[in-house]
């Protein structure tokens, strides 16, 4: 039954969440860790989110799970977007979850190193601009933004999910701000997205934002270049049906667990 299903889905987050806190060092007791495993569930939840919800949580832990990421990874994809406000200006959320990321792992005991890496991490998603070598910060990166390489109709999703999380800001300038990423992408070795719109038959702009509305990154960063690392795969190597799918309304797609 679908009630049945979504819950066997929250206790294998919490697990996943528990298995990452204590490969990470945490030395908290079982409760507090699923205490603030389930608090984070409970933020992704949040009736705000249209797109940035559970379902994009568990496609970005699919991918680092896939990619081998370190357990900071996964710590940092759980707080990247803990902390979600459509209205907050600039990188506000980012930063908010980032100091979230640190208190809370913190409290858990997991070791001041481990912690300031993934406030790093975490704040790195405001920009997505992993430093070249930087395997982790990339991993993270390309796992967030691997929702621009789906298929057209699942990226059509992912844009009107996004609209509908800022239906705060105007038409007008919700389409004034940014540019659109596939004329930079094209020329990004780094991007997961340059080898794969070619392949979708149609140029893709990204969400547009204009002034303080522009907490929204992914049309800025994947210009960049950047020297692919050679100590992983990276995600624009795969196959375009590789991605974990994800749809907007919070329902994972057919075919994916």
């Amino acid at each position: 039954m679908p009630g049945d299903y979504r819950h066997d889905r929250f206790m294998t987050l919490v697990q996943r969440w528990l298995a990452a806190a204590r490969g990470a060092g945490a030395t908290a007791g079982e409760d507090a860790l699923v205490a603030v495993g389930e608090g984070l569930l409970a933020r992704w939840r949040e009736p705000q989110r249209h797109y940035h919800t559970v379902d994009h949580l568990t496609a970005m832990l699919s991918i680092v799970d896939a990619e081998g990421g370190t357990d900071a990874v996964r710590l940092a994809t759980w707080f990247h977007d803990a902390i979600y406000d459509p209205h907050s200006p600039g990188e506000a959320n980012e930063r908010d979850s980032a100091a979230l990321a640190r208190a809370e792992l913190g409290a858990l005991g997991v070791p001041e190193s481990v912690a300031v890496e993934v406030e790093r991490l975490v704040l790195l998603t405001a920009g997505h601009a992993a430093a070249p070598g930087d395997i982790d910060g990339e991993l993270l990166c390309d796992a967030d933004l691997a929702v621009l390489a789906r298929p057209p109709a699942e990226y059509d999703d992912y844009a009107a999910a996004v609209r509908r999380e800022y239906a705060h800001v105007p038409d007008e300038l919700f389409r004034a701000g940014g540019q659109p990423c596939c004329g930079a992408c094209s020329t990004c070795p780094r991007s997961i997205a340059a080898r794969r719109w070619p392949r979708a038959g149609r140029p893709r702009p990204g969400p547009t934002w204009s002034g303080s509305y522009a907490p929204w990154r992914e049309t800025r960063c994947l210009g960049r270049r950047r020297p692919a690392p050679r100590r992983r795969r990276t995600i624009s190597r795969l196959d375009t049906s590789w991605a974990p799918s994800h749809t907007a309304t919070g329902t994972r797609s057919a075919g994916t667990s």
